[in-house]
């Protein structure tokens, strides 16, 4: 108990020994030298674990070095957990059906997906309905040559009823599951009804007159609203989530924005917004759903443009060229994605990121201008119409991520018996 025993691990004997057998010769031979010298030589000393006056010493376990230059497994280990994995985007499309006849117009639209997974098309004068549950097909309604072509189709939002306009001013209403006619619409237009819109019981068309009319489907004087404020056809017509804004774009170059809450019944309503930034007609229209104000609009060969727009304000936040025809636009139900299709050249469709508005993939095989688009009830898949007599369905948008579980509830003892008091 009288005796110092070192800790062998801390002590370095090789400096020892030379301090012990050589450290007189140092002090022999040290000479005057510059202040720079001497903090050079300090700073070597430091660097060289020189400094030290103890030989024998207890000594801590040294701390674990900083990592300052990250492994290459480090660094992929970090983004493994950070980054979410880039999402498969396949580039040819899932399936392809036939669609003889279908009408190569710009200014149409031919094709609409319900939300009892029904997507309807006109072939002519003939409107399908395809069963996207069982992939079956069925005839709703052939018109005569003299009211036909069938130049717009939309379905209510309950699924089952679907609006069919035609090229004789007229829309029929039908009832798909019983494969009905309900009632004809009559006197809103004087020429083709190539644009439609459900905002619940009012269904709003546009005509080639220029003029659009909110028709309330539940009274027999259907005509309840009109708004005129473009001077040529109406090719484009969606309202927004909420109801309270209506979206129209038309052959005159022009996008109005109207308010319903401005709307009146004896006289014509007058936009909240003119929009006036594109130098070709305007029938692509999308109202994103992740932010109530903003609208995505799409001109056609002359414009070639994507434009997005605050519709509380109507200043346009950005536009982007796509270099074609944009014929249709569609946001993603499960991401911030913007899908578009297009005409010559390459007769594609886009998908882009937004804000961005970097190209994620470039989906092709169609042959000519995609003229219609409709997304599915749950927002993964998307069809597609052509002027080349196809239909395409493309799983461009993704599974959505799953929900969390709910968590288990835990219920008290007995608490299925009834309580006396």
């Amino acid at each position: 108990m009288d005796r110092f025993i070192p800790n062998r691990s801390a002590t370095d004997f090789d400096y020892a020994h030379c301090m012990l057998t050589e450290g007189w010769k140092v002090k022999e031979n040290e000479t005057v030298c510059s202040p720079a010298r001497a903090a050079y030589r300090k700073l070597l000393a430091e660097a060289l674990n020189m400094n030290r006056t103890r030989i024998l010493a207890f000594k801590n376990k040294p701390p674990a070095p900083a990592e300052l230059f990250p492994s290459e497994n480090s660094t992929l280990i970090h983004l493994t957990k950070s980054a979410k994995p880039r999402r498969h985007i396949p580039q040819s499309s899932e399936r392809t059906l036939d669609a003889p006849d279908l009408v190569d117009d710009f200014y149409l639209n031919l094709l609409d997906w319900g939300s009892s997974n029904v997507l309807a098309i006109a072939l002519g004068n003939t409107v399908y309905l395809w069963d996207a549950s069982d992939s079956s097909t069925s005839e709703l309604v052939t018109v005569d040559d003299e009211n036909g072509p069938i130049t717009g189709v939309s379905w209510a939002p309950d699924g089952r009823h679907i609006a069919v306009g035609l090229n004789n001013s007229e829309v029929q209403l039908w009832d798909s599951a019983s494969n009905r006619q309900m009632r004809t619409l009559r006197g809103c237009h004087r020429s083709r009804v190539g644009s439609m819109a459900w905002n619940n019981h009012i269904l709003t068309t546009g005509g080639m007159d220029g003029q659009i009319v909110n028709n309330d489907v539940r009274i027999r004087s259907h005509i309840v609203e009109t708004y005129r404020g473009h001077q040529q056809e109406v090719c484009g017509l969606k309202w927004s989530a909420s109801g309270q804004q209506l979206a129209s774009g038309g052959n005159d170059n022009l996008v109005h924005i109207w308010d319903r809450s401005m709307a009146s019944s004896n006289s014509p309503t007058r936009w909240l917004h003119r929009l006036e930034d594109h130098t070709s007609a305007v029938k692509a229209l999308a109202w994103c759903p992740f932010q109530s104000n903003l609208l995505a609009t799409g001109g056609g060969g002359g414009d070639r443009t994507i434009k997005f727009w605050n519709t509380h304000t109507g200043a346009c936040l950005n536009s982007v060229d796509t270099g074609s025809q944009v014929c249709a636009l569609l946001w993603s139900k499960n991401e911030r994605e913007l899908l578009s299709s297009h005409g010559f050249t390459q007769n594609q469709l886009t998908l882009w990121k937004y804000p961005s508005m970097v190209k994620m993939a470039e989906l092709t095989g169609h042959t000519s201008r995609v003229l219609y688009m409709a997304q599915s009830p749950d927002g993964c898949t998307v069809a597609s119409a052509a002027g080349d007599e196809t239909l395409r369905f493309w799983n461009v948008f993704g599974v959505p991520e799953v929900a969390k579980t709910a968590p288990k509830v835990h219920h008290e003892p007995f608490s299925h018996v009834n309580r006396i008091r």
